[in-house]
């Protein structure tokens, strides 16, 4: 399948038949080079491409690479992953791959999405629901989990993380599916067949910190982090404060990506009362209104994890509110969970 433009502002995105557009914010860097390498990390065989800066600190360019070409950008002479990876075959360390969302053929276009009411929810980490630990291991079990009643799975985090295994909170990057568990398509492959047994699929997301190990963002700016105004796990991150939009755009980017390319049926966000945010609209609000938008005609469910019990998350914003209800959207607070 052919690609013209860009779906998202940042990443690395197929946009014709091996060519790749390339974008990433970077205001921290003099200059940026995307470099390949697809069959070897030597620098003798490494290929490298200078991309155009532009206004706001983002840099892009299109290359002659295709999906499974691995690559890294070069900041300042030091050699990084993609912050807005699609997938890190050999973990956060290593360098990114491109990935074709196109070329996963989906079955479930009759698939209406899932609404709250009456839902039994099963929560699910892929990791650890069998021997195998993947999704293409746990996709052979969704029968009988539809069999016992479940109608929708909630999935634990799945942003990649370092080391061999993980509870899925210390994630750092946000838009790769852990490469423990499979390839990107093995996760579409996951959903599509869950929806073909009528349940639909949930991931829990973390956007109030990133995990410790693995985490570059600081290579590209000093602002995707609040220094000296932690939470319990970290920095928090910078949705209010300097050049936050960029920060915004890629939370919100996230969010649609995970509806739109992976068919997912809503989030359960993570601790909200340690994402911190002033704006005129609350992040988590920004992210379900464009999430919503992005799931078209489907009905997708967000839960609002908030140990505060504080009831604006959940009115909308002419009441005072946080979040912005919309139709087809349903939003609760749940008690604090047990990690």
């Amino acid at each position: 399948m052919s690609h013209s433009k860009r779906r998202y502002p940042i990443g690395a995105e197929p946009i014709g038949p091996d060519q790749t557009h390339f974008r990433v914010w970077a205001p921290k860097a003099q200059h940026v080079d995307l470099v390949l390498e697809e069959n070897a990390a030597k620098d003798s065989q490494r290929i490298f491409h200078a991309l155009a800066a532009e206004k706001g600190g983002y840099f892009s360019g299109s290359v002659n690479a295709g999906a499974g070409a691995r690559y890294r950008f070069r900041v300042n002479n030091n050699l990084y992953p993609d912050p807005a990876s699609r997938f890190q075959p050999d973990g956060p360390h290593g360098a990114s791959c491109i990935v074709d969302p196109a070329r996963f053929r989906w079955t479930d276009s009759h698939w209406p999405g899932v609404t709250l009411k009456g839902q039994i929810i099963y929560e699910m980490h892929i990791g650890t629901f069998t021997n195998e630990g993947t999704w293409h291991a746990a996709a052979q079990q969704l029968d009988e989990l539809a069999r016992i009643g479940i109608t929708v799975i909630e999935m634990m985090p799945v942003a990649d993380f370092p080391g061999k295994f993980g509870w899925g909170y210390d994630g750092v990057d946000l838009f790769a599916p852990s490469h423990l568990y499979g390839t990107p398509d093995d996760l579409r492959a996951f959903i599509d067949r869950a929806h073909s047994l009528g349940l639909g699929v949930i991931l829990d997301v973390v956007y109030n910190h990133f995990g410790p190990d693995g985490n570059y963002l600081g290579a590209f700016s000093d602002d995707y982090l609040i220094r000296g105004n932690e939470n319990e796990w970290g920095d928090s991150v910078n949705f209010d404060d300097r050049n936050s939009g960029p920060v915004r755009e890629f939370f919100i980017t996230n969010g649609c990506y995970w509806i739109e390319e992976f068919h997912f049926d809503g989030f359960r966000f993570d601790a909200l009362h340690a994402v911190r945010d002033q704006s005129n609209e609350y992040i988590i609000g920004a992210v379900g209104r464009a999430t919503r938008k992005a799931a078209g005609e489907r009905s997708i469910i967000l839960i609002a994890e908030n140990d505060r019990q504080e009831a604006r998350m959940v009115q909308p914003r002419s009441e005072g509110g946080t979040i912005w209800m919309e139709c087809g959207t349903t939003i609760f607070i749940t008690a604090p969970s047990s990690h």
